[in-house]
C-alpha cells in the first residue's frame, strides 16, 4: 500500500521548486543520469551505423568481395537496418508491455554487446555524437599493426568497439527509476509513487501526478475497448494526414542522402583520389562536423520551427550534393578531392540543424491527441512505430542500392540522384507539410485537421503573396491563417 500524503497547501501542490520534507539534495544527480542514459542509447544507435563505415575497406577485400558484386556489398551493409524496420520497430511494443522500459533498453544493449562481439569474433559476416564515435573507431583503428602471421584485423576491432557504448548503458540502466506509468499498467502503485517522488520536488506532487497517470490510464483502456488501432491509425483523417507527415519527413532522412555518407563517405573519398588511411581520416570529420552543427538545432528547431527548417535546408542539401557529384569531373587530383570533401561538409553543415534533428521531433508530436488533461495518448505509439518503421525501411533500401546506383550511373549521376530527392522534398514541405512549432496539442489536432489539397491550395496563393513582400518589398494585404486557432 501507498502510504498516505498530508493536506498540504496548494502552492507545494503547484510550485515545482517546493521542497519535500525528505529530499536529499544528492537525488539531483537522477535528471542528469537519465539524461546521459538518453544520449548513451543514442550513441550506441550511431555507432552501431557509422562503424561499417570505415570496417567495410577490410572486410571486404578479406572476404573476396569485389568491387563487381555490388549488391552483395549493399546486402552486407544493409542487412542490420532491414531487420531494424522488419523486427525491431515491431518487437519495442511487447517488450515494454513485459519488460518495462529499463528492461527494453537492457536487453536492446546486451544483443548489441553481443553482436558486436560476435561481428569481430567470427571468420563470417553475418550480417550526432554516436556517428563520431563510428568514424572514430575506423581512424583509430585502421592503422593498427599486425604482427606477421595474424589475420587482417582491423575491421574485426573496428566492429568489436561497438560493443563498448551498448556496455556502458547496460551498466548504468538499472540506476534510473522505471516509468511510473509501467508499473501503474501492472498494478504496481506503491512502485510507481516511490519512481515518482524520486523525481519530483514534493511528494505532494508525486501524489499528484500518480492520479493523472491512473485517470488517463483508465480512460485510455476504456475508449481503445473494441476498436481496431490501426484501422483507426489509417481512416481517422486527422491521424492519416498525421501519418503522412511523418512518413515524408523520416522517408527524405534517408532518401536526402545523409547515409550514403554515412555508410560509404570512406570509399567515396577513397574513389575521388584519397588514400585509405586519409579517407578514414576526412570520414571522421564528417562526423565531427554532422555532431558540431547539431547542437544549433537545440535552439532552432524550437524558434526557426520545423518546416521553415526543412524548406531552407532541402534546397541546400541538393546543391550541395550536386557540387560533390560534379566535382568527380574534375581530373584526378587535388581539385578532385577539395570539391568532393567540400560538397560532403557542407552537406552535413545543412543537414545537421535540419532533416538530422525534425524527423523525430514531428512525429513524435504528429501524434499527439487532443489538450485535456486526461486525453489518452494510445494512437502515438504506433505512430512512433510506423514513422521509425519507415526511416529504418528506407535506410537498408539506400544501404543496398547505393553501390549498384554508383556503380550504374557514376558517382556523379548517384549523387545527382539524390539532390533530386532533396528538391522534390522542398516542393512536398512547401505544400503540404504543416508546421507543429509552438502548438499545443489542441492546436494540433486543428492543423491536422486541414486536407492536404487545401493546405497546397493556401500555400499556391502564397507564392505571389512572398514574392511581392519579401522580393519587390511591396505593401501587401493581409492573408487569413489557414488554421483555425483560437489566439
Amino acid at each position: 500500500e501507498i502510504a498516505s500524503v498530508e493536506v498540504a497547501e496548494d502552492d507545494v501542490l503547484h510550485d515545482k521548486y517546493a521542497p519535500a520534507p525528505e529530499y536529499k539534495p544528492g537525488d539531483g544527480w537522477l535528471t542528469g543520469e537519465s539524461t546521459v542514459l538518453c544520449a548513451g542509447s543514442a550513441i550506441v544507435q550511431g555507432m552501431d551505423q557509422s562503424a561499417v563505415n570505415g570496417a567495410q575497406a577490410f572486410y571486404f577485400p578479406y572476404f573476396g568481395i569485389g568491387d563487381d558484386q555490388v549488391w552483395l556489398q549493399g546486402l552486407i551493409n544493409g542487412a542490420p537496418y532491414l531487420c531494424s524496420a522488419v523486427i525491431g520497430c515491431w518487437s519495442t511494443k511487447p517488450l515494454n508491455y513485459y519488460f518495462g522500459r529499463r528492461g527494453t533498453i537492457f536487453i536492446s544493449c546486451v544483443i548489441a554487446v553481443a553482436t558486436g562481439i560476435w561481428m569481430a569474433a567470427v571468420d563470417q559476416m553475418w550480417t550526432a555524437f554516436g556517428i563520431m564515435l563510428g568514424f572514430a573507431a575506423g581512424v583509430a583503428f585502421g592503422g593498427v599493426k599486425i604482427p606477421a602471421g595474424v589475420d587482417d584485423t582491423q575491421w574485426r576491432i573496428i566492429l568489436g568497439s561497438t560493443s563498448i557504448p551498448p556496455l556502458i548503458v547496460c551498466m548504468q540502466v538499472y540506476l534510473v527509476p522505471e516509468s511510473p506509468r509501467w508499473y501503474m499498467s501492472k498494478g504496481r502503485y506503491d512502485k510507481a509513487f516511490a519512481s515518482l517522488q524520486r523525481f519530483r520536488w514534493s511528494r505532494f506532487q508525486a501524489a499528484r501526478d500518480l492520479y493523472y497517470i491512473h485517470k488517463q490510464i483508465a480512460i485510455e483502456y476504456e475508449l481503445q475497448e473494441g476498436k481496431n488501432l490501426w484501422k483507426e491509425f489509417f481512416v481517422v483523417s486527422r491521424n492519416r494526414r498525421a501519418a503522412q507527415s511523418s512518413f515524408f519527413v523520416m522517408f527524405m532522412q534517408q532518401c536526402c542522402g545523409v547515409n550514403v555518407i554515412a555508410y560509404y563517405s570512406t570509399v567515396i573519398f577513397q574513389t575521388s583520389g584519397f588514400t585509405r588511411p586519409e579517407a578514414l581520416l576526412v570520414s571522421l570529420g564528417t562526423g565531427i562536423v554532422n555532431w558540431l552543427f547539431a547542437i544549433p538545432a537545440v535552439y532552432t528547431i524550437d524558434t526557426f520551427g520545423r518546416r521553415n527548417l526543412l524548406l531552407v535546408t532541402f534546397p541546400l542539401m541538393g546543391i550541395m550534393l550536386l557540387i560533390t557529384g560534379f566535382s568527380f569531373y574534375a581530373p584526378e587530383g587535388i581539385n578532385r578531392v577539395v570539391g568532393v570533401a567540400t560538397g560532403i561538409y557542407l552537406f552535413m553543415v545543412v543537414y545537421s540543424p535540419g532533416e538530422g534533428p525534425v524527423p523525430f521531433t514531428y512525429s513524435a508530436e504528429a501524434f499527439q491527441a487532443k489538450n485535456r488533461p486526461l486525453q489518452p495518448l494510445y494512437i502515438r505509439e504506433y505512430g512512433i512505430a510506423f514513422a521509425t518503421a519507415t526511416t529504418w525501411g528506407f535506410n537498408f533500401i539506400l544501404s543496398l542500392t547505393w553501390p549498384a546506383l554508383e556503380a550504374a550511373f557514376t558517382p556523379t549521376g548517384a549523387f545527382g540522384f539524390y539532390a533530386f530527392w532533396n528538391f522534390f522534398g522542398w516542393a512536398f514541405a512547401y505544400f503540404c507539410l504543416p508546421e507543429t512549432k509552438e502548438r499545443t496539442l489542441e492546436e494540433l489536432d486543428a492543423v491536422f485537421s486541414v486536407k492536404t489539397r487545401d493546405h497546397a491550395r493556401y500555400y499556391l496563393g502564397m507564392l505571389p503573396w512572398y514574392l511581392r513582400k519579401y522580393l519587390l518589398r511591396a505593401d501587401v494585404e493581409h492573408r487569413e491563417p489557414l488554421y483555425a486557432i483560437k489566439e
